[in-house]
């Protein structure tokens, strides 16, 4: 039994429990957060280019990507990526992806591969506005502390 996560205009969330037969389970693909987090190294997990990677991206960030784009998206909340040696909440998930059709074909054209998709998460997710609005905050904090700093005065004999 999967979970399916919907958000809805208040922008809560809505779960919903089905069960998926085996031959459609097997067209959903796993994306751990490892795999598009520029801290990582290949070797501990990361899939894509350091270049195009993102800085700790959690799992509700990438199924909120792939669902926006018409995915249909499973969040498992619990799951966590084998190489991950930190047991925190915040680097747990895993987002499962239906990639492909039952006839083989993918879903959507322009995502043949996990890497596509991988790829696009990766690029969409520093877009999204919980991140521009945690950079926009911390921006004026380092602007007001810069102007109270004075010199030290010279030392009187």
């Amino acid at each position: 039994m999967l979970l399916r996560l919907i958000p809805n205009q208040n922008h809560s969330v809505i779960l919903l429990t089905y069960c998926v037969s085996f031959k459609a389970q097997k067209r959903f693909i796993c994306i751990y957060p490892a795999y598009l987090n520029n801290k990582k190294t290949i070797a501990e997990g990361r899939r894509i280019p350091i270049d195009k990677a993102v800085e700790n991206p959690t799992s509700t960030e990438i199924q909120d990507v792939c669902a926006a784009v018409g995915f249909n998206v499973l969040l498992e909340k619990n799951k966590m990526y084998p190489r991950e040696w930190n047991r925190d909440v915040q680097y747990r998930g895993r987002v499962r992806i239906q990639l492909k059709q039952d006839d083989g074909n993918p879903c959507l054209p322009q995502f043949p591969t996990r890497k596509s998709v991988m790829l696009y998460a990766a690029e969409t997710i520093p877009k999204l506005k919980t991140r521009t609005q945690k950079m926009g905050g911390s921006d004026q904090n380092l602007q007001q502390g810069e102007g109270g700093k004075k010199g030290k005065g010279k030392k009187k004999k």
